[in-house]
């Protein structure tokens, strides 16, 4: 059997959640890093949508990251951690919230420069409304929900980390989200 082949790019956010799903679960798989300004033809006729990550199966092609999160979960536990059905649909809406809602402003606040008539202030704001709200969530252990990590984990960090990324020592002077910058 071939090992899966991962196409993915270091700093996208979905590609990094998609490597910490495959590391967590010690599946062996060919990680190929890729430039989003020279995409590879074998990735593209994989995967003609030319977005990353992209896992490449024997039987199928998954191109989405939580698809691939799911796909590992499916293969190994790696989140032995029992959680509550409230914690699951919980845990399902913040990754929504933060796949849709967050990614968006965190887009017009990090490349503001990309899009016309943006105040980066603004979506900022927003940005830090969210977190603000998830740090009510977050648990007095290691992770966001205990001492040991989630889904729920993997699949948002990767934005929190791009946003402080965005302005790191206005990041770090926010008194409201202690816990979630101890996370990072």
């Amino acid at each position: 059997m071939k090992i899966p082949i991962l196409y993915s790019f270091k700093r996208c956010p979905y590609a990094m959640r998609a490597r910490m799903a495959i590391k967590l679960g010690n599946i062996e798989c060919e990680l190929r890093e890729i430039r989003l300004n020279n995409k590879p033809k074998n990735m593209l006729q994989v995967s003609p949508k030319g977005t990353v990550p992209v896992l490449v199966l024997e039987e199928r092609i998954i191109d989405e990251s939580m698809d691939i999160i799911n796909w590992v979960i499916n293969q190994k536990n790696i989140f032995n951690n029992d959680v509550s059905k409230s914690d699951k649909t919980l845990t399902e809406t913040i990754i929504n919230d933060f796949d849709n809602k967050f990614k968006h402003h965190l887009d017009r606040y990090k490349y503001s420069s990309r899009y016309k008539d943006v105040d980066l202030e603004v979506h900022r704001n927003v940005c830090m409304e969210m977190l603000m709200q998830l740090e009510c969530f977050i648990s007095k252990e290691n992770w966001f929900f205990s001492s040991q990590i989630s889904k729920l984990d993997i699949s948002i960090l990767p934005f929190i980390r791009q946003f402080r990324i965005a302005d790191k020592d206005w990041f770090d002077n926010q008194e409201s989200i202690p816990k979630t910058q101890k996370l990072l």
